[in-house]
C-alpha cells in the first residue's frame, strides 16, 4: 500500500519548521562558542574567524553543491533546498532581532543544540529538501547506495568540526564533537531507508 503524498502546503509548512529549528540551534551554538558539522560548521569556523554573518557565509558556501543536487537528487529537491538555504539565511539573520542569547550552558547547547538541528533537518529530508552541502551528500548514498544518511554526515562532520581547532578550544571541540553526535542520532534513528514513503 503505497503513502500519500505530501501536499505542496505540507511541504511548505515543513520547510518553514525545519529551517526554523536550524536557525534556533545554530544560535545555541553561536552563543556558548561551539561548531557542528556540515556546511553549518564551516559557516561558524568562518564566521568566528571572520566576523561574518553565519546566514550568508551558509548560502555561499552552499553554491557549489546545488549543482551536485541538481544531478544526483534532480530538480524539484534542488530548487527545494535552494529555498531552504535562501530562508535559513533570512531567519539567523533575523533571529537575533527576536531572541537575545547572553549565555547559554555549553553542555546544553551541545546536545540540545545539535538535537534541534538534527530535527530541522529531519523535517526537510522528510519532505525532499535539505540544507545543501554534506546533506545532500548524504541523502544521494542513502537513497542511491543504501548507505545510512546519518552515519555518512557523522564522518563528514567529525572531519569539520576537526577543522575548528583553529577558532576554539579543546573543551569547546569536544563540545561540538558531543553536538553532531546528537545531530547524526536524529538522522540515524529516525531516517532509515524504507521506513518513510511520504515524498
Amino acid at each position: 500500500m503505497s503513502a500519500p503524498r505530501h501536499t505542496a502546503s505540507e511541504d511548505i509548512h515543513s520547510i518553514l519548521i525545519g529551517t526554523s529549528f536550524i536557525a534556533v540551534g545554530i544560535a545555541l551554538l553561536k552563543a556558548a562558542g561551539l561548531v557542528t558539522g556540515g556546511i553549518a560548521g564551516l559557516a561558524l569556523i568562518v564566521s568566528y574567524a571572520t566576523g561574518w554573518q553565519v546566514g550568508l557565509l551558509f548560502f555561499a558556501l552552499n553554491i557549489p553543491f546545488y549543482e551536485l543536487a541538481r544531478r544526483t537528487m534532480g530538480w524539484t529537491f534542488t530548487l527545494k533546498t535552494l529555498a531552504t538555504n535562501a530562508l535559513l539565511a533570512a531567519f539567523t539573520a533575523v533571529l537575533p532581532l527576536w531572541l537575545k542569547l547572553d549565555w547559554v550552558d555549553p553542555v546544553f547547547s551541545a546536545l540540545f543544540g545539535g538535537t534541534i538541528i538534527g530535527m530541522g533537518v529531519l523535517a526537510l529530508a522528510r519532505h525532499r529538501s535539505s540544507v545543501g552541502g554534506i546533506g545532500v551528500l548524504a541523502m544521494y548514498m542513502q537513497e542511491k547506495r543504501g548507505v545510512s544518511a546519518g552515519r555518512v554526515q557523522l564522518t563528514a562532520d567529525i572531519l569539520i568540526i576537526a577543522a575548528a581547532f583553529t577558532v576554539i578550544d579543546f573543551g569547546r571541540l569536544a563540545l561540538s564533537l558531543l553536538s553532531a553526535a546528537a545531530l547524526s542520532l536524529v538522522i540515524i534513528v529516525n531516517h532509515r531507508p524504507g521506513r518513510y514513503a511520504g515524498y
